[in-house]
């Protein structure tokens, strides 16, 4: 049966605030977790990005949730610190971490200086410090001149059971790039049409039999004109589609893109309503598609009234 998670978005929330709620998720029933990991938020609207890292090992520690985390190898993050930080957290709570790969977003990657590279350039990127990452877990000494540099890198504090290694995809083609290397997949959206795409094309470059995993997002509020309002204002920066999302430096930028965006829009990037059992329904529908986990970002701001109501009202659905 899939597994229904909660999403802690640092963009839209402190840190402090993240951890009460990934407590009452637990509390709540919820299977599983997954945390963003930004150094920006997408606009000023949301407000926060704390550091993912520091925060997880804080979220572990005071709850009984696996979680999964997507980060970008190669540019704020060396490949080797980055398979520092999983085999750490994987350490000291065995089986509970999955880290996903993506070859990452301007807006977070510019403050290092580096050049932003074309997407076939990032993808190469990804696969090369993937490499290194898997190699560096798997216990070898690892020195590696290329796309990025590692000097006789060698990890002294592993788990007996290395973390998954999941690639993250928006498309297609990079589902289907991702499959010769990744454990597993993780992808993000809302409609099983556009999605299938996304999931066949990994099966078929090598990602047959493994697992994957979705992000996807509601808005739920018990005043539907509320739940509106609330898609609109937290998450009209993240509904435009296409390569721009990977492009732009500032959570400025994003707010000047979406401009025009209106709040009936918001369908089409987030699952609106006030009706619980309309919920389950979208749920039930992608959990048909076979996912391993399907990790719900409630982009609202009144968490803790969604904690609750999908504890009580849907996740019992779904074994939780």
């Amino acid at each position: 049966m899939t597994r229904i998670g909660y999403h802690a978005s640092h963009e839209q929330h402190a840190p402090s605030a993240l951890l009460r709620h990934v407590r009452a998720a637990d509390e709540a029933g919820f299977a599983c977790a997954m945390s963003s990991e930004h150094f920006k938020p997408w606009s000023r609207v949301q407000g926060h990005s704390g550091h993912a890292w520091s925060w997880l090992g804080a979220a572990l520690a005071t709850t009984r949730l696996p979680f999964g985390i997507i980060t970008a190898p190669g540019y704020r993050h060396h490949p080797a610190v980055l398979a520092q930080s999983a085999a750490t957290l994987s350490e000291m709570f065995p089986e509970r971490l999955w880290l996903a790969l993506g070859s990452g977003q301007r807006l977070n990657e510019d403050i290092t200086g580096l050049p932003w590279p074309e997407k076939a350039e990032r993808n190469a990127r990804l696969a090369e410090c993937a490499a290194v990452i898997r190699a560096l877990l798997s216990g070898e000494t690892v020195t590696h001149r290329g796309r990025v540099t590692v000097i006789d890198a060698q990890l002294y504090s592993r788990p007996k059971t290395p973390p998954l290694l999941i690639g993250g995809a928006a498309t297609a083609a990079t589902a289907r790039a991702l499959g010769a290397w990744a454990d597993g997949l993780v992808t993000v959206g809302i409609e099983p049409d556009k999605l299938r795409p996304v999931v066949e094309a990994f099966r078929e470059g090598g990602g047959a039999g493994k697992p994957v995993f979705l992000q996807t997002k509601v808005c739920w509020d018990p005043d539907p004109a509320r739940a509106l309002a609330e898609a609109h204002a937290q998450w009209s920066s993240n509904a435009i589609e296409g390569e721009v999302n990977w492009e732009m430096r500032r959570p400025e930028d994003f707010e000047t893109a979406a401009r025009f965006v209106r709040p009936e829009d918001m369908h089409a990037c987030v699952r609106i309503s006030d009706d619980l059992g309309q919920h389950a329904a979208w749920l039930a529908e992608l959990a048909e598609m076979g996912f391993s986990e399907i990790i719900v970002h409630q982009v609202g701001t009144r968490q803790e009234a969604f904690i609750d109501a999908f504890g009580r009202s849907v996740l019992p659905q779904f074994g939780g």
